[in-house]
């Protein structure tokens, strides 16, 4: 059936970001009602779930041996339908244990594909177009969430039903179109065979502690800035979805000329741009207490992360294209390493004094601008820093294992 002479592989990029986004936005915008209405959670419980969710991606190079038995185009898709199956049933589990299988169930599919889109994204789209069409799956990001969301409203709002109703729709909806792409879209190939196994380098230190200070700040922003609204202004269903709305109808807008500003000052700048912004988010984090403007910060928050494309894009430059799978895996551990640690941690700590948690968030800030500095301004292979570490020779082998 796949006989599609002109089919893209951007646009396949594209429709499983849309998916990917449409289920997980349902997910994420229910989550802190869901579960502190039905299942009574308190910091302590939802920082324990945010890190069993999180686990999955600590152990996300393991992508790279199961690219042993499956391609990549494949095993994205299949991760995909995992995520959708698993946000499909989390309304018939409204307990603690079973909120904690069925997160780890949806986390599994969402951390693989992750992993793997990224990969691809690296390998299907050129060096100088890069920045902008992440910018542009930022957008289709956007708009699925902004789908889902309606559909929130439609379901939840309009039509009065449940919030298991909820999870089952949006996931069986996502199935289907993972199927319609699995059926209509031909196998496209890689420019490079990719290597298949772990793989460390030296000369991408600093991308590594850059991806890992991304994951410690995200985890404060995903897990604890949503909760807040909920725990401490009161946020319902209906308030928590609107500001989500405004939230992506902003990025929808803003996102395409990010990615392409992104290209024209360069990824030094743009990261610090980044860590500057997030420092005076956490620390306002820690001293709002408007919900409105709890509400602006969120939002401010999301869109400096869009920033973050300038990560990817420095790591494209300086790569070996043989390495990006392997690499994509690794990333997303080191990314994950804070991120299955901290929301237990700082959930206990939120519990006697939730601003220290963001007080924290800006100094992860700090760190990564520091780290930023270190980026030259037109990173290539044996130029991927200004100072410290950075390899000379590049031919050389470094840590494969």
């Amino acid at each position: 059936m796949k006989t599609t002479q002109n089919a893209d592989p951007k646009a396949l990029l594209l429709w499983m970001t849309f998916v990917m986004s449409l289920v997980f936005a349902v997910w994420q915008a229910l989550l802190n009602n869901f579960v502190i209405e039905k299942a009574q959670f308190t910091g302590a419980e939802i920082g324990m779930l945010q890190s069993l969710r999180e686990i999955p991606g600590f152990l996300a190079f393991t992508a790279i041996f199961v690219l042993l038995l499956v391609r990549e185009q494949a095993f994205a898709l299949l991760s995909l339908a995992l995520l959708c199956i698993g946000v499909a049933i989390t309304g018939f589990f409204p307990q603690v244990l079973g909120l904690y299988l069925t997160t780890v169930l949806m986390s599994v599919g969402f951390h693989y594909f992750e992993t793997i889109n990224q990969s691809l994204t690296l390998q299907w789209v050129a060096k100088q177009d890069t920045a902008g069409f992440m910018g542009k799956a930022l957008a289709w990001r956007s708009a699925a969430a902004l789908v889902g969301y309606g559909s929130i409203w439609i379901v939840m709002t309009w039509l009065k039903l449940d919030y298991w109703h909820m999870y089952l729709i949006i996931g069986v909806l996502g199935l289907l179109m993972v199927i319609s792409m699995s059926l209509y879209y031909p196998q496209f190939d890689t420019h490079e065979v990719q290597h298949k196994k772990i793989i460390l380098r030296k000369r991408y230190w600093l991308y590594y502690l850059l991806t890992f200070f991304s994951g410690a700040r995200r985890q404060i922003f995903m897990v604890f800035a949503g909760f807040m609204m909920v725990e401490k202004f009161g946020y319902t269903v209906s308030e928590i979805t609107a500001l989500f709305l405004i939230n992506y109808v902003v990025n929808l807008l803003f996102a395409p000329s990010i990615g392409r500003l992104i290209g024209r000052i360069g990824e030094r700048n743009a990261l610090t741009v980044e860590y500057i912004g997030l420092f005076f988010v956490f620390v306002s984090y820690a001293l709002v207490e408007q919900p409105h403007m709890a509400a602006a910060l969120y939002v401010i928050d999301h869109l400096l992360f869009a920033m973050a494309i300038a990560m990817k894009t420095y790591f494209q430059k300086i790569a070996d294209s043989k390495d990006i799978a392997a690499t994509m895996s690794v990333s997303f551990t080191i990314n994950h390493i804070a991120a299955v640690i901290i929301p237990v941690l700082l959930g206990l700590l939120w519990l006697s004094d939730p601003a220290l948690v963001f007080y924290i968030g800006a100094g992860f800030a700090v760190c990564s601008l520091v780290l930023a500095l270190n980026v030259p301004r037109h990173p290539s292979p044996g130029n991927e820093t200004n100072w410290a570490w950075s390899a000379k020779s590049i031919e050389k082998p470094s840590l494969d294992s």
